[in-house]
């Protein structure tokens, strides 16, 4: 996902975004260490996207 998209979300949304992200890269890593992972650069994207949408969600909290 790309910044702009993020923004876009609502505060509720980007949580369930973050969660389900979490939960995907635990996934990812679990099939890196048992060695079924085929696409290691998804753990990359996987944790830059988790940091872009704390990044915005921080953004919002000092707007506020």
């Amino acid at each position: 996902m790309k910044a702009k998209e993020i923004r876009d979300l609502s505060a509720e949304e980007l949580n369930q975004k973050l969660a389900s992200l979490k939960e995907e890269l635990f996934g990812l890593r679990f099939q890196l260490a048992t060695g079924q992972l085929e696409n290691p650069m998804r753990i990359k994207d996987v944790k830059k996207t988790i940091a872009r949408i704390k990044t915005i969600q921080r953004e919002n909290e000092m707007k506020a």
